[in-house]
């Protein structure tokens, strides 16, 4: 049974499709190719709301990042429960996610210039090295590494949860956003948990392209790894913010 942690794969998207041949069905390099498309339109969107943020227009910038981000997740949950119309939602999902992402990576750039560059340099870098580990067979997708994975992206996302509702009564968990040795700690398991969740991507693709899943699959296999990247992006950027205060 395939089990992944993201929301977008799991064992029950396969369990609504059979296996078809030929043209008709998924292929690693289709992902691949409709992957870098969905990159290649977050980063057209991320640019608007960079250029807001660079010149200051913060006001008129937040409406469309918040819009994106929420947007973006409604997406995700549309694809969970119908992955039929990941064609639509995942380039929209890209689009969305891109004006969210360009407008904080703005607000940490003006903290902190390069801190964006090094955070998106780290975050291609783990993906192709984990790709590199991943098809050498030094890291290998088991069920017990599912099973510890999926629990400990649980436990991240519980934790994060704790922390928003919290933030409504002017509290919070300190070591979330702290700059202290538990924060960075903190940070550094979560770069990690996320980064290996693209191990269960690959895995996931693999399978889907193996057992012959629909063609539409290729777009469900490439939000998927597009919803991880964001992850990971985020907290690297979130990492290397606290490592640049605590100096």
């Amino acid at each position: 049974m395939l089990r992944t942690a993201n929301p977008v794969l799991n064992d029950r998207t396969f369990n609504r499709m059979g296996a078809l041949s030929g043209s008709d069905s998924m292929t690693i390099q289709g992902t691949v190719i409709k992957t870098a498309i969905l990159l290649l339109m977050a980063v057209a969107s991320a640019s608007i709301t960079w250029k807001m943020v660079s010149n200051l227009q913060n006001g008129a910038a937040m409406p469309w990042m918040m819009g994106g981000a929420f947007g973006g997740f409604i997406l995700v949950m549309i694809t969970m429960f119908k992955p039929t119309a990941a064609g639509i939602t995942a380039p929209l999902y890209a689009i969305l996610e891109g004006l969210f992402l360009g407008g904080i990576s703005a607000f940490f750039e003006a903290r902190y210039g390069g801190l964006v560059f090094n955070a998106i340099c780290l975050t291609f870098g783990t993906l192709f090295s984990l790709l590199f580990a991943y098809q050498t067979g030094f890291i290998k997708a088991t069920q017990n590494f599912r099973l510890g994975l999926f629990a400990a992206t649980g436990a991240i996302f519980m934790i994060y949860l704790a922390n928003f509702v919290m933030s409504f009564f002017n509290s919070g968990i300190s070591f979330v956003h702290s700059s202290g040795t538990f924060g960075i700690i903190f940070s550094l398991v979560v770069v990690v948990i996320a980064a290996l969740n693209l191990v269960l991507d690959f895995d996931f693709i693999e399978n889907g392209a193996q057992s012959g899943a629909p063609k539409y699959m290729e777009w469900v296999g490439a939000l998927g790894l597009m919803v991880t990247l964001v992850w990971l992006y985020i907290e690297i950027l979130r990492l290397l913010l606290k490592l640049q205060d605590r100096r």
